[in-house]
This record gives C-alpha cells, structure tokens and sequence, in this order.
C-alpha cells in the first residue's frame, strides 16, 4: 500500500466531501488505498453511526460505498492514463448511480473494511464493485457508477 490515501492526494479545493473530505474535519475521513488490483480501505463506526444498539446505520454503509467509489474510480482513472494520482488536471469522479444491497446487520464495535474492485473503465465513467465486510463476513454490496466531474462542479 501507498503511504498516502487517494483522498489525500485530493487538490484542497476538491476535499471538502463529507465522506471522504480531508478538509472536512467533521466527516468521515475515509482513506483509500490499492492493494493489488483491489481498492481497500478501513472504517471503524463511531457510536453516532448507530441504526438499533449494536448494530451500525444503512445509510453510512451507502456512504461509504459512495466514497470508496469515487476514490476507487479516481485512483484507476490516474492508473489507466498512465498518471501519478494528484498530478494535474484533477481527475475526480462524482456518483451517477449507487446500488447498495444489505447482506447482513453490520455490528457495531468492529472495524469496516470495504474492499473494491474496478469492472469498467472508460474516459469519463468508471463503474466499481464494492464489498463491506465485518470480521470477515459481508455485510453490504455495492455497486457504483462513477463520472468524470463536470467542470461546471468544479471550483472556480
């Protein structure tokens, strides 16, 4: 694995995301990384992340797959062009579809690990399979198609 997450490699001005913003000190903070031709990346719910006491809220799950994706499809994007991730221009990725399917109840105490994997890749679409599992069990299944952010999303 990279020393640095894909997230971290973000220009400032794109970190803002709730999920995955590095600059956004009351989101998430994920942080994704290749491990192989897998995208990983490690999660542990606080307890405001609770659906019913012991087990972790649906719409978390979501949104981790969500920025796992984008992350996922960013880094393969920087891959696939032959680029160094955070060399300029930015490629970013924003959601065009998310399908979550819940396999089992996530519990709470344990740490998440969403492992991703890249189906498709194009110019401005790139589509990822992601899996969360807890202690080894999935727990959620996720499938994202991610484009290339318009410029009229980007900051001026």
């Amino acid at each position: 694995m990279t020393t640095l997450a894909f997230q971290d490699l973000y220009p400032d001005e794109l970190g803002h995301c709730y999920g995955c913003g590095k600059n956004n000190d009351h989101g998430l903070q994920i942080k994704s990384f290749w491990e192989g031709k897998e995208t990983v990346a490690h999660f542990e719910p606080r307890p405001e992340h609770t659906a019913l006491p012991g087990y972790v809220y649906g719409g978390l799950i979501a949104s981790l797959i969500d920025c796992h994706g984008t992350g996922s499809a960013a880094a393969a994007a920087y891959k696939a062009n032959g680029r160094d991730m955070g060399s300029e221009p930015a490629l970013r990725f924003v959601t065009a579809n998310l399908n979550v399917d819940f396999l089992a109840p996530t519990p709470m105490g344990e740490t998440l690990e969403l492992r991703g994997k890249i189906k498709e890749i194009k110019e401005k679409k790139v589509i990822v399979e992601i899996t969360v599992f807890a202690k080894g069990k999935a727990c959620a299944k996720g499938s994202i198609v991610c484009v290339k952010m318009p410029a009229s999303m980007m900051p001026s």
